[in-house]
């Protein structure tokens, strides 16, 4: 796939929700309440996208982070946002990692090939050239913002402000 795609899917372009303008005019208090049969809120599923891209990207910039050794590790031990502030912290640094993400979608070829060492076992897996990682967060952050959006609809909070498919 292109760049182009590449770009537009970490932005929400095409059949994806956009990620900023699903968590942009929600309060603290509804990203932190919970529905039945859902084990997050989506304060919590926000500081989880927030962990994923953060440690993604200290790896695309050659740092070495200490991979979990549990997925709950990535999910705040308790319910999120405590307070606005909390709230409009994990929003801002959201916007900021996928800024992040998304200037490095418009490297270069030979930067978009270039190899990211793998971390754990599982990463030895699979494709770790710097492009590749971007793509599994599209694919990450995709389901996550599918499961806000399903959350915000429970919650008769659907669509945001900015717009969103309701059919």
């Amino acid at each position: 796939m292109s760049q182009r795609a590449l770009t537009e899917l970490l932005r929400g372009k095409g059949a994806h929700a956009h990620p900023l303008a699903c968590v942009e005019d929600i309060s603290a208090e509804l990203a932190a309440r919970q529905v039945a049969g859902f084990p997050h809120s989506i304060g919590q599923l926000i500081f989880h996208l927030n962990y994923w891209m953060n440690y993604d990207l200290r790896r695309m910039r050659g740092e070495k982070p200490k991979y979990p050794e549990h997925n709950a590790e990535s999910f705040p031990p308790t319910p999120t946002p405590a307070d606005a502030a909390e709230w409009d912290r994990l929003r801002r640094d959201f916007a900021w990692f996928l800024n992040e993400h998304t200037a490095l979608a418009k490297f270069s070829r030979a930067e978009l090939d270039r190899e990211i060492e793998p971390m754990c076992e599982d990463h030895q897996k699979r494709a770790n050239t710097l492009e590749a990682i971007l793509w599994q967060t599209v694919g990450h952050n995709s389901y996550h913002v599918g499961q806000i959006v399903m959350i915000r609809r429970m919650l008769g909070a659907w669509p945001p402000k900015a717009g969103g498919d309701t059919w």
